[in-house]
């Protein structure tokens, strides 16, 4: 508003100024045409004008008295030569008064776009204030939420625990309760059974020997126990003979036919638990054989000994009372029918 007030301002005294030089130059052409005329009278005064001095001035003073000045005259061409200035200036001032409209007018349109931009900025920082104010609101209650998710899993755990430990404790000491009863039940189906099957077996014509003579062990799969004689021979004997050959438990066996045997005379030191062909299948070696039969044998609860492999009496004697009490010939040994029977081969 202050730079439009200055343009105004300015605008008018240049309007003044000229109007003002204009009236000058007016009243010097008036000054310098009557001067003019002056001289033209003085020029053309008698020349018996001494002699009636006083007449003469008495009679100049009366015309001056008397004398009234009538408007200049003017030629044509000053005149028209002052209103195209005039006209000249009048187009200038025009055109400096439309520039500075359109400078005002850009000034207010820049001034416009400022204070727009100063309202928009406030309205944004306040639209932005809100949308903060909202989102902390927000995030504040995410925050709360999962929290209070932090503390709902926290206490469900421990109720859980507690939970599961008394389910645990429960259900581990009815299982712990059954394996005693397990064992229990297992000592004594043993006990009864070793009592019963020892006495049917050792009663009868049926013995732990390598006697495999009888009805019983007719057919291929007691050929091995039929034929089993034991056969003394040196270390170099039995490489030539045998391409497998393995140490088992303080013995050497060599495999035939898919049965372990005792390589007597491989060392001269060496004893053996157990006199007899052992049956294998996936050609798995004499004590990993034992081992799952031995454990078979304390699932059904006919062996409480230790499981090491070793086909010794307590595990024949187990072999035998299974055989007795599931209608299989009675080898007291590891054979094809005992494994089936066994669900192990």
């Amino acid at each position: 508003m202050k730079r439009i007030l200055y343009s105004v301002c300015i605008g008018s005294l240049a309007l003044a100024l000229t109007a003002g030089a204009a009236q000058d130059n007016k009243r010097k052409s008036e000054r310098a045409s009557s001067q003019h005329r002056t001289a033209n009278v003085h020029a053309a005064r008698p020349a018996n004008a001494g002699r009636t001095m006083s007449a003469h001035r008495n009679v100049s003073a009366a015309q001056y008295r008397q004398r009234s000045y009538a408007k200049p005259r003017t030629s044509s061409n000053a005149v028209v030569k002052h209103n195209t200035g005039l006209r000249a200036v009048r187009e200038r001032n025009l055109a400096r008064n439309e520039r500075m409209r359109e400078r005002n007018v850009q000034r207010k349109q820049e001034f416009r776009a400022r204070r727009d931009v100063a309202v928009n900025r406030d309205r944004n920082l306040a639209v932005t204030r809100t949308r903060n104010d909202v989102n902390r609101y927000r995030n504040t209650n995410e925050a709360r939420a999962r929290n209070s998710v932090a503390v709902n899993r926290e206490r469900n755990l421990a109720v859980n625990r507690t939970r599961n430990a008394e389910v645990n404790r429960a259900r581990n000491a009815n299982e712990f309760r059954g394996r005693n009863n397990g064992a229990i039940n297992r000592n004594r189906n043993l006990a009864v059974n070793r009592t019963g099957n020892a006495a049917y077996y050792r009663g009868g014509n049926v013995r732990i020997t390598n006697n495999w003579r009888g009805d019983a062990f007719r057919g291929q799969r007691y050929a091995a126990f039929r034929n089993y004689n034991r056969q003394w021979h040196d270390r170099s004997w039995w490489r030539s003979h045998y391409d497998r050959i393995i140490f088992v438990n303080n013995g050497w066996y060599y495999w035939n036919a898919g049965y372990w045997f005792p390589a007597w005379g491989y060392a001269p030191s060496v004893s053996y638990v157990y006199d007899g062909p052992i049956y294998a299948y996936n050609g798995w070696t004499p004590d990993r054989v034992t081992v799952d039969v031995q454990e078979q044998l304390a699932r059904a609860g006919y062996y409480d000994g230790p499981i090491d492999g070793v086909l010794g009496p307590m595990t024949r004697e187990a072999i035998a009372a299974y055989q007795a009490d599931n209608g299989l010939a009675i080898t007291s040994a590891i054979d094809e029918p005992t494994l089936a029977t066994l669900g192990i081969a």
